[in-house]
C-alpha cells in the first residue's frame, strides 16, 4: 500500500485537540484510514460489529468489488480462470502470485500427488465417531488431527515448513472428505490413485469401491473442478478471518485450518448451499413451478418467516459472477447424465427468472449466488447434501493456507486481539453471602 495524499482530521466537540490520521491506498478499491494509533492518540477505540467498515490486513490474493460484481485472484478474473485453467493451477497462482509455466505445472501437479494419501492411524482415529456424524464434524476432527501425524512441519516461522502444510492440506483434504462419506456409508476407503487428475481422483474415491471401480466422467469432472476454482478464495470472509485469527496465535497450520473448517460449517456460510437445494426440494414437493409465484409472495410478505434462499450475498450488490459460470455448469452436467429435465433445474430458473424481473427483488438487488446453482451439480453428480459444506471446506483450503502463509510473512503482523464496548456492571464488591 501507499501513503495517499489525502489526510482524516478527527475532531472532538469536548474541546480536545484533533487528530490526524493517515489514508493509505491500495492498487484498487477504497483507501483506508489508518487508525493504529488513534486509541494512544485520543483514548477511544472505533465500534464496528462484525467489521463492516475495517480492513483487517492488508493482502494481495483476492479482490472483490461487490458493486460491479467482480472477482479478481491475484488480478485475473475469476471468469477466466475457471474456463481457462484447472483447480491445482489456481491452487498455484493463489499460493506463489502467478500462474504456473507447463513445467511449473508439471511439477506441482506431481507434489501435490504424492502428498495425497494420509496416515494409516488416521483410519483408526475415524472409527472414534458415530456413524450419523455430520461430515463437518468429522472433517474438523480429521483436520485438526493432522497436526499429531505430521508435526515436522509445524514450525511456522520456517518457510520451508509453511509451504511442506500447504501442499499436505490442499493434497490431503480430498482424501479426508472421502473418507468421512464412506465412514457415513459404511464403505471402505478408497485410496488415492495417482495417474488421475486431483478432481477425478477425489470423484473415485468417493464412489467406487473395490468390488466396482468408477469411471470418471470428464464433464462431471471438469464441473466439480470447477466449483473447486469457483469457491478457492473470498478475500476476508468470516472463516478465512478466522484462519488469521487463530493462525495469528502462532498455531500450527493444521489447528488453524481446522478452526476455518469449523466456521464454515455455519449455516450462514458454507451451508448456504445446502440450505438453497433443501428449499428447492421443498418447494418442488409443495407444487413445484406452479407454486413457484405463491411462494415468492410469501418471500416479500415482512409477516411471513418464509426465506429466498441462495439469492444476495454480503458483499456483492450486483450478479455474483460465479453464479453466472455455475448456471452454464448446471446446464452441461444435467445434459451430460441425461438429467436435462430435472424438475430442480427447472424450478431454479423459474426463481431467478422472477428474481430478476420482480421490482421488490430487484430494487433490493437480490440476485442470485454461486450457492444457488451448485447445490443442483452437486445433487446430479451423487454427493449427499449433508457433504455439500465438506466440499466447500475441499476448495476452500487453498485460499486459507494462502491467506495464512500472508499473514506470517507480513512483518506488521501482530497477534489478533479485537476490542470491545463493555455496557456490564462497573467495578462492585463481592457482598457477604447472607448479603447476596
Amino acid at each position: 500500500m501507499k501513503l495517499s495524499d489525502k489526510k482524516a482530521t478527527l475532531s472532538f466537540n469536548d474541546g480536545s485537540a484533533p487528530i490526524e490520521l493517515p489514508v493509505y491506498s491500495g492498487s484498487v478499491g477504497p483507501d483506508v484510514m489508518d487508525i493504529r494509533k488513534l486509541y494512544g492518540q485520543s483514548g477511544v477505540f472505533t465500534f464496528d460489529p462484525g467489521f463492516m467498515s475495517t480492513a483487517s490486513c492488508e493482502s494481495g490474493i483476492t479482490y472483490i468489488d461487490g458493486d460491479k460484481g467482480e472477482l479478481l485472484y491475484r488480478g485475473y478474473p475469476i471468469e477466466q480462470l475457471a474456463v481457462n485453467c484447472d483447480f491445482l493451477e489456481t491452487c498455484y497462482l493463489l499460493l506463489n502470485g502467478e500462474l504456473p509455466n507447463a513445467q511449473e505445472k508439471a511439477e506441482f501437479d506431481s507434489l501435490v500427488m504424492r502428498h495425497n494419501m494420509v496416515h494409516e492411524q488416521l483410519h483408526f482415529f475415524l472409527r472414534g465417531f458415530r456413524r450419523d456424524a455430520h461430515p463437518m464434524a468429522v472433517l474438523t476432527g480429521l483436520v485438526g488431527a493432522l497436526s499429531a501425524f505430521y508435526h515436522d512441519s509445524t514450525d511456522v516461522s520456517n518457510p520451508h515448513h509453511r509451504h511442506v502444510s500447504a501442499i499436505r492440506l490442499i493434497a490431503k483434504m480430498p482424501t479426508l472428505v472421502a473418507m468421512a462419506h464412506k465412514y457415513t456409508k459404511g464403505q471402505p476407503y478408497m485410496y488415492p490413485q495417482n495417474d488421475l487428475s486431483y478432481t477425478g481422483n477425489f470423484l473415485r474415491m468417493m464412489f467406487a469401491t473395490p468390488c466396482e471401480d468408477y469411471k470418471v466422467n470428464e464433464v462431471v469432472e471438469r464441473a466439480l473442478d470447477r466449483i473447486l476454482i469457483l469457491h478457492a478464495d473470498h478475500e476476508q470472509n468470516a472463516s478465512t478471518s478466522t484462519v488469521r485469527l487463530c493462525g495469528s496465535s502462532g498455531t500450527n497450520p493444521f489447528a488453524a485450518i481446522a478452526a476455518g473448517v469449523a466456521c464454515l460449517w455455519g449455516p450462514s456460510h458454507g451451508g448456504a448451499n445446502e440450505a438453497a437445494l433443501n428449499m428447492l426440494e421443498h418447494l418442488q414437493a409443495n407444487g413445484g413451478v406452479a407454486k413457484v409465484g405463491e411462494f415468492m409472495e410469501q418471500v416479500k410478505d415482512k409477516n411471513s418467516s418464509v426465506r429466498l434462499m441462495g439469492f444476495g450475498h454480503r458483499v456483492y450488490k450486483n450478479y455474483d459472477p460465479r453464479a453466472k459460470l455455475m448456471q452454464e455448469t448446471t446446464k452441461e452436467v444435467l445434459l451430460a447424465l441425461g438429467l436435462e429435465n430435472d424438475p430442480l433445474f427447472k424450478l431454479a430458473m423459474e426463481l431467478e427468472r422472477i428474481a430478476l424481473e420482480d421490482q421488490y427483488f430487484v430494487d433490493r438487488k437480490l440476485y442470485p449466488n454461486v450457492d444457488f446453482y451448485s447445490g443442483i451439480v452437486q445433487r446430479a453428480i451423487g454427493i449427499p447434501t449433508s457433504l455439500f459444506t465438506a466440499i466447500f471446506a475441499l476448495a476452500r483450503t487453498v485460499g486459507w493456507i494462502a491467506q495464512w502463509n500472508e499473514m506470517l510473512s507480513d512483518p506488521d503482523y501482530k497477534i489478533g486481539r479485537p476490542r470491545q464496548l463493555y455496557v456490564g456492571s462497573a467495578r462492585r464488591d463481592v457482598p457477604k453471602m447472607g448479603a447476596r
